[in-house]
């Protein structure tokens, strides 16, 4: 839905001031002497020189106190609130194993009580886990005789026993679950399977068990692409790693149901070309301001966190008070937003969309209004585009994409924050955290498969052991989805 299309006079209004003071900003730029350029003002509100961004190294935080953080406390206290489900230990209905203990002889006149029947008192459970150890199931074919024409015919071998002694698929997929779903390095994994089970299983093994489940999924995670790609709203995102110890880019798409990662030498347009999801996609997207997002032809919505930590570096670097007052707005907008989802809404009511509309085009025109135009070029010097400020990079971004960040007052489904993409990409960063660089494209491309798979199976509801067991049985789980 276009935001910009029947609003009342007052926001018309507030626009066009914001376009007016654009242009007259360029004029000022195009006209001003070195020496009058003004001295942005001062900011007295939330989240200037008490914020601290990415854009600093933390070295520079000296040793004073931890500035405080954009976000709001909520005046709850720690763990547990009112109406929360807790999680204890139940009993079971059925125990596997029952113990009874019976008083000997009579506590008052030590009579022998050992043929006397008694009745339960009191129940407890020690819920624990069995020894574990290592099964061995033996596959036997039988040689027959025909009574009839005396040809010897022989049984044959399940197709999963493909040799004389071999692993079974439940250790198999504990073995993987280890490595790829808790990121256990490849000697780790095998040292605690050696502890747990009592088994010697060599390095290179493990790397072959992912290898194959890599190549069993292959199907599963091209279902899942093409269900991105049918999906109402999907996040984005991208994150260097390190392949052959050089540059690469995981690239991710997802829902809160659906999980797609891969890996490219290229971050942008390149790569998600190649990827195929986003050329073919219809609904919304979900992302930062990366720009090669904006050449595909579907909606988009941009990560208001990236919006609200762009304001404080400005509003802290800079000193510029419009830069306070949209943070302040942006974390109101997310506030409201929430509130009005609690009433079951699907739209923020007209009345108040516009208000915010019209407050948010406001805070524009203020912060075009406090912009100093840059110095004049020296003669002779190469024409180009000048150099602008960060403050005036982030209002224009505000401007041009005032639609993107202002989508959700029409669309309450729509979220504030691009979080999810970031989750889902957080385990890529721990694995490289753990394990470094990978070392060779298949490894790579095991985990990006394994972890799309095992991802969404967790956001559907299955354990990620049961999960990997049935793609070592021969049959991954089917993966669940419907249209919004």
């Amino acid at each position: 839905m276009n935001i910009y299309g029947n609003y009342s006079g007052r926001l018309s209004t507030c626009q066009s001031r914001g376009n007016r003071l654009k242009y007259s900003y360029d004029e000022r730029r195009r006209t001003a002497s070195p020496s009058g350029r003004k001295s942005p003002p001062q900011s007295t509100g939330r989240g200037t020189a008490a914020l601290r961004t990415s854009s600093k190294p933390p070295s520079s935080d000296g040793l004073g106190r931890l500035p405080r953080r954009a976000r709001r406390p909520s005046g709850k206290r720690p763990g547990g609130q009112a109406g929360h489900a807790g999680h204890t230990l139940s009993m079971v209905e059925q125990p596997d194993e029952v113990v009874r203990h019976r008083p000997a002889v009579c506590r008052q006149c030590r009579a022998d009580l050992s043929a006397v029947p008694g009745v339960v008192a009191e129940r407890r459970q020690v819920l624990d886990v069995p020894a574990i150890r290592l099964l061995a199931h033996e596959h036997q074919i039988e040689a027959i005789c025909c009574p009839a024409c005396h040809t010897t015919s022989l049984g044959s071998f399940p197709a999963s026993v493909s040799a004389p002694v071999q692993y079974g698929p439940h250790l198999q997929a504990l073995a993987v679950y280890l490595h790829q779903g808790q990121l256990l390095p490849t000697a780790r994994t095998c040292e605690a399977l050696a502890a747990l089970c009592g088994c010697q299983i060599a390095e290179g093994t493990l790397i072959e068990w992912s290898e194959l489940a890599a190549e069993r999924l292959a199907p599963t995670v091209e279902h899942i692409a093409e269900l991105l790609v049918a999906s109402h709203l999907q996040h984005a995102d991208e994150t260097g790693i390190r392949v052959y110890g050089m540059l690469h880019w995981l690239h991710v798409n997802c829902t809160p149901f659906l999980t797609h990662l891969t890996w490219h030498a290229s971050r942008g347009r390149e790569a998600m070309d190649e990827i195929g999801i986003w050329p073919r996609f219809g609904g919304r997207g979900m992302h930062d301001r990366f720009v090669s997002y904006d050449a595909y032809d579907c909606a988009h919505s941009i990560c208001g966190a990236h919006l609200v930590r762009d304001c404080a570096a400005v509003a802290q670097q800079e000193q510029q008070q419009w830069a306070a007052e949209m943070q302040d707005f942006l974390l109101d907008l997310h506030d409201t937003c929430q509130q009005w989802r609690l009433l079951h809404l699907t739209a923020v009511p007209p009345i108040e969309r516009d208000d915010w509309v019209a407050r948010y085009f406001e805070i524009l025109a203020a912060g075009y209004a406090a912009q100093p135009p840059p110095p004049v070029s020296a003669p002779g010097k190469r024409k180009g585009k000048p150099k602008q400020s960060k403050a005036k990079n982030l209002l224009d971004a505000l401007l041009l994409r005032a639609e993107q960040v202002l989508a959700l007052l029409d669309d309450l489904r729509i979220p504030f924050t691009n979080n999810q993409a970031e989750r889902d990409l957080r385990w890529a960063k721990v694995q490289q955290k753990i394990s470094g660089t990978f070392r060779s494209a298949t490894g790579v491309t095991a985990f990006c498969r394994i972890r799309s798979y095992l991802s969404t199976m967790q956001k559907q509801g299955h354990s990620m052991l049961a999960a990997l067991t049935a793609v070592f049985h021969g049959h991954p789980f089917p993966v669940a989805w419907a249209p919004e």
